[in-house]
């Protein structure tokens, strides 16, 4: 570990969400989440990224005035922790209204005399960014004030920037040289001009996912098996696997362990993901926010998804909310439809019926299968290969500039108000899923339903089946941020 890095110091009372925090920066699950107060007891230490610019993330316990020895403990190394640090980040829990608890220790801190940022989570939505306000009581000024969500990814583009503002530039980078190149086949492009693609426009909007990708391994497939519960998922798991690695039992709760299942599969490491979240007690209060939040702890971890549905019952409610969740973090998806064998509807009645209700879903193919019997089993393990090949796949620029100006010959781009639109140039930036970006004149004004027509004109030319595509039409010198909008399909 390099020990010249700066160092960033996560500090807050417990249960705040540094872990989750942490775990968002880091861009892995490394710190234990939990909803039990005071879960990180150690300093955790990891090396971070935040495009071409390293750091070194130190993730403390949560800091609590009790007479508890370990709490105690806590808090020292925190201090202590802080004094070496270069970056403090202070959190607190947006919530509730600020404590002298708190303040106390923002003041301590603040003292310190280091860069210090106070991180007020979740704020899950427009409206509770009225709080902030109430925070501005630290005496703290609104460039250091961060409003987010960890759990919704709100606001975090503006503190990972503040970060990435106080952190040494490094121009040695992979992104810088990917820029670079990109900038290479932009000058090689047949229909280059200067005017069109000026040097401000390095590649700004790509060199973070790029470096992200750099980081897995298109060999490996991290998997989620998701649907409600006694859909039969863990048979599903055994069926893949073709051995009782999971216990089995009509009574739902059983898998308690929590778990990763892997095998190799041609030449592919292909690993189930949390397979602890497959089955749990179905007599729990308030199991359908279980369920939902069971599946987002599995989504987060993986890059496809199984979306387990049973053929012999109607669908529900809660197949369609656990199936919406797969679009929101934009995984590869097959929809499996189990128990077949005992189902006496026809396959295309039910095709139908799930694709009316799962529109989001609709470039997740439908595999009819029975974890029972083994039907189909092999198949599906066929088709988890070939989603995950289209979700890791790179178009080459010229094949894409040539599909997409197919695309606007066939049919013009509209021109709202009068205004001429022109698209300059496509790129592919990045996979899982794949990102392409539309380098035009005025991207505002390009309408959602063009864009649309652009994506099913895209997979009309490749394979992308079973994968979401995100596109984003951008100007010369647009940045990435939250406040880019990705199109995906519905």
């Amino acid at each position: 570990m390099d020990k010249t890095l700066k160092k960033i110091a996560l500090i807050g009372q417990p249960n705040v969400g540094k872990s989750s925090l942490f775990n968002r920066i880091a861009n892995k699950r490394i710190a234990i989440v939990s909803d039990l107060a005071g879960t990180t007891r150690d300093i955790r230490k990891h090396e971070i990224e935040i495009l071409d610019r390293k750091a070194l993330m130190l993730d403390t316990g949560g800091i609590d005035d009790t007479n508890d020895a370990i709490f105690s403990n806590v808090k020292r190394k925190a201090i202590e922790t802080a004094k070496e640090a270069d970056i403090i980040l202070f959190m607190v829990d947006g919530k509730n209204i600020p404590d002298d608890k708190d303040k106390e220790l923002f003041y301590e801190l603040q003292r310190l005399g280091k860069e210090l940022a106070l991180i007020v989570n979740k704020i899950d939505n427009d409206k509770e960014l009225e709080r902030l306000w109430e925070f501005f009581e630290f005496g703290i000024g609104d460039e250091n004030l961060f409003g987010i969500s960890v759990s919704h990814n709100r606001g975090t583009k503006n503190l990972f920037d503040w970060i990435y503002q106080h952190l040494p530039v490094n121009l040695e980078t992979v992104a810088n040289e990917e820029a670079e190149a990109l900038r290479k086949a932009r000058l090689e492009d047949p229909d280059y001009d200067d005017e069109d693609y000026s040097s401000e426009d390095n590649g700004n909007f790509d060199s973070e996912e790029i470096i992200e990708e750099e980081k897995v391994d298109d060999n490996k497939i991290r998997v989620a098996i998701i649907g409600k519960v006694n859909v039969g998922k863990s048979s599903m798991l055994n069926a893949i696997l073709g051995e009782e690695r999971s216990v089995v039992s009509p009574i739902a709760g059983t898998t308690i362990d929590p778990v990763d299942e892997s095998f190799e599969y041609k030449d592919k490491e292909i690993t189930f993901v949390d397979t602890a979240g497959l089955r749990r007690r179905g007599s729990i209060e308030g199991i359908e926010k279980y369920a939902l939040m069971r599946t987002k702890e599995m989504l987060e971890k993986a890059n496809m998804a199984l979306v387990i549905l049973d053929a012999s019952a109607p669908l529900a409610d809660l197949d369609e909310k656990i199936a919406g969740l797969v679009d929101e973090y934009g995984l590869g998806t097959i929809i499996v439809l189990n128990k077949w064998d005992e189902n006496m509807e026809t396959f295309e009645k039910m095709q139908e019926e799930i694709r009316r209700r799962f529109r989001f879903l609709s470039y997740a193919p439908i595999i009819a299968v029975s974890a029972k019997t083994g039907r189909s089993i092999e198949r599906l393990k066929e088709k988890i290969i070939e989603i995950h090949n289209n979700y890791t796949q790179r178009i080459p620029t010229s094949q894409l500039n040539k599909v997409i100006e197919e695309a606007v010959i066939r049919h013009s781009m509209p021109s709202p108000n009068g205004a001429y639109l022109r698209i300059y140039y496509t790129t592919q930036f990045s996979t899982r899923p794949p990102k392409i970006a539309l380098v035009m004149n005025k991207p505002s004004l390009l309408h959602f339903s063009y864009k649309r027509y652009l994506i099913n004109y895209l997979r009309d030319n490749f394979n992308f089946e079973g994968t979401p595509i995100h596109v984003i039409a951008r100007g010369k010198n647009d940045k990435m941020g939250d406040e880019e909008y990705l199109e995906r399909d519905n």
